[in-house]
């Protein structure tokens, strides 16, 4: 239906608002809310985000690296009585995709599980052995006994 009459609605144009007596009057907030943005496919942006993270392959470290590694934590067992302490760089596994990253954590060793093959902090971490990258600290650059060994 095409409207012509440009005095179609003179009858109607200069009423008053109409205001309902059974209801409330909505708030400028909740009406905004009506036209606000919406997520027509609830998690899609989650995914998209989730597909956009990065994740990195593990190393894997040569005979030597894994000879050097071995040789620093038997050092840290000699010395566990001082609770050395220490910074290892390890990997951690994503549990959502394939892959995982790198991290750092510092602190004093309170044991290594030879069993389980993982070293446990004062602080609670536990990280396991296979996922070490790198172990650094003052005790191994100090000590003249590691140098030796």
């Amino acid at each position: 239906m095409k409207i012509t009459d440009v005095h179609y609605y003179d009858d109607i144009i200069n009423l008053p608002h109409h205001v309902s007596p059974k209801r409330a009057k909505m708030s400028m907030i909740d009406r905004a809310a009506q036209f606000g943005s919406f997520e027509a496919l609830s998690g899609h942006s989650d995914a998209v985000a989730e597909t956009g993270r990065l994740t990195y392959e593990k190393i894997e470290l040569s005979d030597y690296a894994i000879e050097v590694l071995n040789s620093k934590l038997m050092y840290i067992k000699d010395k566990i009585n001082l609770m050395p302490e220490i910074t290892l760089i390890y990997f951690k596994k994503d549990h959502k995709k394939k892959g995982g990253k790198y991290i750092s954590h510092k602190g004093k060793v309170k044991k290594i599980n030879e069993y389980s093959r993982e070293i446990i902090f004062d602080d609670g971490a536990r990280i396991f052995a296979g996922d070490i990258y790198d172990i650094s600290g003052e005790c191994f650059e100090t000590d003249e006994e590691f140098f030796s060994i």
